[in-house]
């Protein structure tokens, strides 16, 4: 009788050595029993698994006592996933011979981590593992899973969330086909759902899904010459919907392996796609882009040479030209010896989600979380945890732009066929940051006509730059913030003044759509400029650190135009004395004429004066006309 241990077949190793003590014995099995059972074998080695269970469960019928059939049937439900019906069959064969039995406890392991069962999962293998006669690859699979086991436990310790219930919703038959839908990623909005689908064995399509208040409308091919090629992979739509990021294999590049392209969003549909610069592109795998939500950061993964292991993630930031940067590693506190893919930057700017294999977790490849400071360091990796991630190999990951809802593929038991999409409510210490979003038009104040041009928001909190983002041709542009902050609004574009603006949004709702209209005043004569952010201590005259930011500005337009000269105004409300009010103004636009000059402007090029009260803008009954009338600017008295 050919008695094989399609279990640990099934399992991918061979565990032991030679031969051990059992009061089982397969000589006695029933005639009939061992016929089914070689023929569920036949079928296995074919990879027919779901053939053969059913004969496997007919040879059980046949001889209850038939040990081996038992443990080919918990091996093949194994590899279906049906973790528990595999874990009933193990506990079924342990009863018939314990002995026979305890070899297999590794695999038993595995079925009951699948489950969730991390404590029982951990006493299986540390049986497993006093076994005596295990060869080495065995002692190295069940320390592996012993290491894995552990973590799991000691995770669930320390992130306790009894409210928490993972719930993952198939997205239907408008998204998901019997086809494998993979990488899906969402704009801004969460108004365009695109994602891969693999329609032959060989082609893969980017698809398309508009959401709407009713649900997802029927997904279909992405416009355009995007899906020409057949070997492509990860796709992802930048925030606002106007540039595509993808992966693919055309066959006119000069590289063998993936490169990375991108196609802009025209009055036409999607464009011819355009491959990224050779700095980021080389003769060796590149994939899994994802766009910054201003657009000035590309973040994937690349096997180059000088990583720290076998896949790493790379960023590359956009230059002020539109060409890319020499992309860096983002070191080895983020990548590890094994693989990291499938990057995703949320909305918010500062938080990262990606997938890695060689930092510690349930096994294969888990999901992991990274987010920025204030001062624009990553922090460590933070596993996202059971039950988001399992003894199996997740997938990408796409989170919308309120941080509640995720996106991510997997062949759970009611997919369509393959991998489909699914979304799932995101665990509350896992979200990003919540959002609001800014749009609006940068236009000429004097002819109204649009101006591309470099939208820069900073975090008042810290004065640092959160996002700098290029309007298209049209002016428009459209970023996100992370809610509960101010921030301000600098707007530069050469021939013109800057423009700055405060935007005090740390009481506005998340989730909320703002709206902000932009007018740039040409380089003329006796053009001014409010100071937006120098709002000076009461009777000082200390530059305050927020006005930094605009007088930089300010250094920004003399240095483009070498001939243009300046008057720096200084203005008060009327309380107090005029004659101090008049000395206060004078000493507050000189501080800013002395800054500019230590900047290394020519005195002759800067000119101050104190007007005190004497040129209100507002009433100065009232305290908010008065704080308008507090004020300094800067008029351009030459060119």
């Amino acid at each position: 009788m050919r008695i094989v241990k399609i279990s640990l077949l099934l399992a991918g190793i061979f565990l032991f050595n030679s031969g051990f003590s059992q009061s089982y014995d397969p000589e006695h099995v029933k005639a009939k029993a061992v016929k089914l059972y070689e023929q569920a074998l036949d079928l296995l080695k074919d990879e027919q698994v779901s053939a053969a269970i059913p004969l496997l469960m007919q040879s059980v019928k046949e001889d209850t006592g038939f040990v081996d059939a038992y443990l080919s049937l918990a091996g093949a439900l194994g590899q279906l996933k049906k973790y528990d019906q595999s874990v009933r069959m193990y506990e079924r064969a342990r009863i018939k011979d314990t002995a026979y039995f305890r070899i297999y406890a590794l695999p038993y392991s595995i079925n009951l981590a699948g489950l969730g069962r991390f404590e029982d999962a951990l006493a299986a293998v540390n049986l497993f593992l006093t076994y005596p006669r295990l060869n080495e690859r065995s002692i190295k699979s069940g320390e592996y899973r012993k290491k894995t086991y552990e973590f799991a436990i000691n995770y669930a310790r320390t992130h306790a969330s009894q409210d928490y219930v993972f719930n993952p919703i198939n997205l239907g038959d408008s998204v998901n086909t019997a086809s494998p839908e993979y990488y899906p990623s969402v704009t801004v909005n969460d108004s365009l759902l695109v994602f891969t689908r693999k329609t032959t064995p060989r082609r893969e399509d980017f698809i398309e899904s508009r959401i709407t208040p009713h649900g997802y409308a029927k997904s279909t091919p992405i416009d355009g010459d995007i899906n020409l090629e057949t070997n492509k992979g990860a796709i992802s739509v930048s925030q606002d919907g106007n540039w595509m990021v993808f992966a693919g294999q055309f066959s006119n590049q000069a590289h063998i392996s993936f490169d990375i392209y991108m196609s802009y969003y025209t009055p036409n549909g999607w464009s011819d796609p355009v491959k990224m610069g050779d700095g980021i592109n080389t003769d060796f795998y590149e994939s899994g882009p994802t766009l910054s939500p201003d657009k000035s950061a590309l973040y994937f993964c690349s096997d180059r040479p000088g990583g720290f292991g076998g896949l790493d993630l790379y960023v590359s930031y956009r230059k002020p030209n539109g060409r890319w940067s020499e992309p860096m590693n983002m070191g080895p506190k983020i990548n590890s010896a094994g693989d990291e893919q499938a990057p995703y930057i949320h909305a918010d700017n500062q938080t990262l989600y990606y997938t890695s294999n060689g930092l510690p977790g349930y096994g294969n490849s888990d999901l992991f979380v990274i987010r920025k400071n204030d001062k624009g360091e990553w922090s460590a990796p933070e596993n996202l945890g059971y039950p988001i991630n399992t003894i199996e190999n997740e997938g990408s990951l796409a989170v919308s732009a309120d941080g509640l809802t995720a996106y991510y593929a997997s062949d759970r038991s009611d997919s369509r066929g393959s991998l489909d999409i699914y979304k799932f409510a995101l665990r509350p210490d896992i979200r990003p940051f919540r959002t609001l979003y800014v749009k609006g038009h940068v236009t000429d104040q004097k002819t109204g006509k649009p101006l591309p041009s470099t939208v820069e928001l900073i975090d008042n909190s810290t004065n640092r730059a959160l996002m700098n983002v290029q309007t298209d041709e049209l002016g428009e542009y459209l970023v996100t913030l992370p809610a509960g902050k101010d921030y301000t609004f600098t707007v530069n574009r050469k021939g013109y003044l800057f423009y700055s603006e405060l935007y005090p949004l740390s009481g506005r709702l998340p989730d909320s759509v703002y709206k902000k209209d932009i007018a740039l005043q040409p380089v003329t004569l006796n053009a001014v400029i409010t100071f937006r952010n120098i709002e000076f201590a009461n009777n000082s005259a200390e530059i305050p650190v927020a006005g930094f930011v605009e007088l930089d500005k300010l250094l920004g337009v003399l240095n483009e135009n070498p001939s243009l000269r300046v008057e720096i105004s200084g203005h008060t409300d009327n309380v107090g004395k005029p004659e101090d009010n008049l000395k206060l103004s004078t000493s507050r636009a000189k501080s800013i004429v002395d800054y500019l000059i230590g900047k290394g402007i020519a005195a002759g090029r800067l000119s101050y004066k104190g007007y005190g009260a004497s040129q209100p803008v507002a009433d100065n009954s009232s305290e908010a006309g008065r704080a308008k009338n507090r004020r300094t600017t800067f008029t351009v008295t030459g060119l």
